[in-house]
């Protein structure tokens, strides 16, 4: 028909009937009903959810359905936004955003970041390997679009002065968005063109502008910086916000610049068709990028050199906000998809050697860090946090580490404080002692005395910044939740001539001694302040499961003999004997596995062993059961296992990490449902194993010489193919 939203709107339709309840339903982004059945009985095509859960779970739908990757992509992208960012809950009927309520504590606006580069590449990942070709096709079709969220990011410049509230409401825009809905239905939350009608873009600027977004808040050696209020709600911490850089992102970019390369340098020559705001915007990046060179001569980089860099790309990242905020996109130009290509190539110079920069002495890597910024805001230092364990599976999902590395660093893993030997599996986090209640909120003596200031008020008896308690210890005002209050007292004593000239000078010292007590740039949530809940001496079922598949992937590229993007060493051509990478990771790989719930008695688990649960205190067995983003990853590794894969649209099968002993000693029956729904049964012989992919039934027979597979067509004819693709 000729029309780009017909074509949009059938491209996203999705005929799923279920979706995932978070385990905390109580949270506002996770209000969301289950609805099975219509009124009638029939079935009620229909999903809610919020974005994080649902699109990981569909990377697992996606292995079985894979016609519909390229939807699920289009369901993904046409929800993101201008500045790169995505809302917070996907339904069937549309997207979802957070409004501000004064009657409701729990909130809050701000961009939900986490794991958008990582879950978008992984579908690109897929159509890959099922439809190729398909991503070449979708490239240039200008069949997709921008969600118009009413969030304005700051300027650059009232970024720096408050990293914590970045983000504005823009209540006329809202209201503007909702009048469209109520005249068009939902597709009024989708950003317009001046004649009113959807603004329709390529593929390629929906894959662009994320990129763009991530690497105008590149700080070199730190990571990613987060300053969007919600911005990496993840599995290892809920906060930094402000004044944390993510590492977990770096590598999630990475890995995600590394794709886009390729995919471009397939596509040849040629132009595409992008909006000239999203053109100039890579250009200024790529001018930035270019003259900054001489930060990759030095495995160190300079607080001065860090801080002009970040200004350059944060004032580029602003303007370009500026403009589409005020007046939409105002055209479009070519842009060559070499030269597109060379500034993927260009950008993983800068992401690769800050990758390694964080590498730290033990062979893990550093999850986040802090930045801090000089008074005079000319240099950026940086603090190092304790180890975490999703930064490790980052690192090993970057493709910057070789295989060789890559079994250095899970061996290091298991020697870290993060494994659990008496649970068989890994923390989030190094377990701590919190300090008892009484022993917050102490003031070194020294320092104390060091200020005049508060000896001063101290002295006097005044109370309103700080006191001496009756055991003679210094103490902040217990009323203090943050240091605006306490700056706020600040001024109020200020305005006191006795202590005006003693305020004006200590100032900045009284405010930095506080922070050095409270440590509140580097809270981060219930991770570090609580025992339950995910916290405290927790293990994190999907973390582990993550680093499960992270492993796999690593050992089936030493298998094949491929050594990653980062490596120089090559394997032997297939797992087993001779191949020591490929060996050291298998048996990593089990090790790993064995301390998942399924693998453990019920009493040792704390649950049903097969149940999926959001983790395990120290204290109490497993918690908080639901369809956690665990059962995706066991789904990813159990056809790896199996040795399914799918290359250029063909299958190949290639059970390097299957034991013998998951054969059958004896015959048995396999059970499964055809594609049209019927229960069918196949006979299995003794040393066979049977499993089902797509709905289609998958027999492993054990025996020696080449392998060869046989394929039973529906009309009962059957055809051998030597090989195991």
């Amino acid at each position: 028909a000729g029309d780009a939203d017909l074509e949009r709107l059938c491209l996203e339709y999705l005929p799923i009937y279920f979706s995932r309840r978070h385990g905390d339903p109580s949270r506002p982004w996770n209000r969301f009903s289950i609805r099975v059945k219509n009124p009638d009985g029939g079935r009620s095509l229909r999903y809610e959810g919020n974005w994080r859960d649902i699109f990981q779970n569909w990377e697992a739908l996606g292995v079985s359905f894979p016609r519909y990757l390229p939807g699920i992509i289009a369901k993904f992208v046409n929800a993101s936004t201008v500045d790169g960012f995505n809302p917070y809950r996907i339904t069937r009927d549309g997207i979802d955003w957070e409004v501000a309520d004064p009657e409701d504590p729990w909130s809050y606006i701000g961009y939900w970041g986490d794991h958008q580069i990582i879950y978008l590449l992984r579908f690109l990942e897929a159509v890959e390997r099922f439809l190729p070709g398909m991503l070449e096709e979708l490239l240039e079709r200008e069949i997709f679009c921008f969600a118009d969220v009413p969030y304005r990011i700051k300027p650059y410049e009232e970024i720096l002065e408050d990293p914590y509230s970045t983000i504005a409401y823009d209540t006329a825009r809202a209201s503007l968005v909702e009048d469209r809905v109520g005249a068009v239905g939902t597709d009024g939350r989708l950003v317009q063109g001046d004649d009113g009608s959807i603004y329709h873009v390529n593929l390629l600027e929906k894959l662009l502008v994320p990129a763009l977004s991530k690497l105008s808040n590149f700080v070199p050696g730190g990571g990613i910086w987060m300053n969007t209020q919600r911005p990496e709600w993840n599995d290892a911490n809920n906060a930094l916000v402000g004044n944390g850089l993510s590492v977990v992102t770096l590598c999630h970019l990475r890995r995600y610049m590394r794709f886009l390369e390729g995919l471009l340098r397939r596509c040849g020559d040629g132009n595409s068709s992008i909006s000239i705001e999203v053109v100039e915007w890579l250009g200024a990046l790529e001018e930035i990028l270019d003259g900054k060179g001489g930060i990759l001569e030095s495995p160190d980089v300079t607080d001065r050199d860090r801080k002009e860099m970040l200004d350059e790309l944060g004032k580029a990242f602003s303007l370009y906000r500026s403009k589409v905020y005020a007046s939409g996109f105002s055209g479009k130009g070519p842009l060559d998809l070499h030269r597109i290509a060379r500034f993927c190539g260009r950008a993983l110079e800068y992401l690769d050697h800050s990758i390694r920069s964080n590498r730290r002495e033990d062979g893990l890597y550093h999850s986040y860090n802090l930045l801090e910024m000089t008074k005079d805001g000319g240099e950026i230092s940086l603090h190092r946090l304790y180890e975490m364990l999703e930064g490790q599976v980052a690192a090993l999902g970057s493709g910057a580490i070789g295989v060789k590395e890559a079994a250095g660093l899970v061996s290091s893993l298991f020697e870290s404080r993060m494994y659990d030997d008496e649970r068989r599996s890994f923390m989030l986090y190094p377990e701590r002692e919190l300090p008892g209640f009484l022993d917050r909120n102490v003031i070194p003596k020294q320092e104390a005395r060091e200020i005049p200031l508060l000896a001063e008020l101290v002295e006097a008896g005044d109370v309103s910044i700080v006191e001496r308690d009756i055991s003679g210890r210094y103490r902040f005002n217990g009323d203090f939740s943050n240091g605006r209050d306490l700056s706020e007292a600040l001024d109020r004593i200020a305005e006191n001539e006795r202590w005006r000239e003693s305020a004006d000078r200590d100032r900045e010292r009284v405010l930095e001694l506080f922070e050095k007590v409270f440590r509140h740039a580097e809270f981060t949530g219930r991770s570090g302040a609580m025992y339950g809940y995910e916290g405290l001496g927790c293990i994190y079922w999907h973390m582990v499961s993550k680093l499960l598949l992270a492993v796999q992937e690593i050992a089936l590229c030493a298998a094949a003999g491929r050594p990653g993007d980062g490596g120089s060493e090559r394997g032997a051509r297939s797992g087993g004997a001779g191949n020591a990478p490929f060996e050291e990771l298998a048996k990593a790989y089990y090790r790993i596995r064995s301390g998942l719930g399924f693998e453990k008695t019920a009493a040792e688990y704390g649950a049903y062993p097969t149940d999926p649960y959001s983790h395990t205190p120290r204290h109490a067995g497993a918690r908080q059961p639901g369809m956690t983003g665990q059962v995706k990853e066991e789904i990813l590794t159990r056809f790896g296992e199996l040795g399914v894969a799918v290359e250029e649209g063909a299958v190949a099968f290639r059970p390097v990490l299957l034991g013998k002993d998951e054969f059958l000693t004896e015959p048995g029956t396999y059970g499964y449902f055809d594609i049209e729904g019927t229960p069918r049964t196949i006979d299995i012989p003794a040393g066979g194993l049977a499993f089902g992919f797509c709905q289609v039934p998958v027999v492993y027979r054990l025996g020696g010489g080449k392998p060869r597979i046989r394929v039973t067509l529906s009309d009962g004819t059957s055809t051998a193919i030597e090989g195991n693709r």
